[in-house]
This record gives structure tokens, sequence and C-alpha cells, in this order.
């Protein structure tokens, strides 16, 4: 069975850095792209960034774009978002998926597996 568990999240003030990770568990998950998704209270989970696990290639949401950064360290099977120039609107929990055919566009419902999320608070 496949898990992902996410860990790094915490409070921090407006302008600061966190950095979140996700490890993915489980005999040949084969995922072809994992991401990291957010929501926030009342709001809809939404898409923030995703990386091709083979080759590496990323995409971001334009709110994020320039300010976070993700990774992965195939060996160690850990997913990372650095998250920097945070600001309250980025306060949401945050979600590693992962989805073994190649997603079409950046919606939850194309990824399989999800973790159970980290907050992140951003105060300001």
């Amino acid at each position: 069975q496949v898990q992902l568990v996410e860990s790094g999240g915490g409070l921090v003030q407006a302008g600061g850095s966190l950095r979140l990770s996700c490890v993915v568990s489980g005999r040949a998950f084969g995922f072809n792209t994992m991401g990291w998704f957010r929501q926030a209270p009342g709001k809809e989970r939404e898409f923030v960034a995703s990386i091709n696990w083979i080759g590496g290639s990323t995409y971001y949401a334009d709110s994020v774009k320039g300010r976070f950064t993700i990774s992965r360290d195939n060996a160690k099977n850990t997913l990372y978002l650095l998250l920097d120039a945070l600001k309250p609107d980025d306060t949401a929990v945050y979600y590693c998926a992962g989805c073994r055919v190649p997603p079409l566009g950046h919606y939850t419902h194309e990824y399989d597996y999800w973790g159970r999320g980290t907050q992140v608070t951003v105060s300001s």
C-alpha cells in the first residue's frame, strides 16, 4: 500500500520561509507526477505545483510562481516544497499527491494518492 506523509508545516511570519517534505512509502509506487495542493478554510483544494517524477519538469500556479520551488529526491522517495516570501494568503493545509497516469491538467481528481496534509499558517 502506498503512503504519503507530509511534514514541515508550522507558523511563520509574513516574508518568512518553510520547507515541506513528503515521504512516499510502498513498493513500486510508480508515480508519473507528484504535486502539492493546498486548501484554505472555506475554500476548495487548489493546485500549487507539480513535478514529473522521472524527468523533473515542473509547473506552478501563478499565485506561487517565483516564490515556491518544488523538487524531489528519487533516491529518498521524497518530495519537497520550498516556500519563500510567504504571505498570509498562503495559509492553508498543504497536501502532497501522486498520480501514475500523466495528468492532463492540474486537477485534484487526476491524482490517485494523497497525504493527510500539513498546516501552514502565515501571520501578518
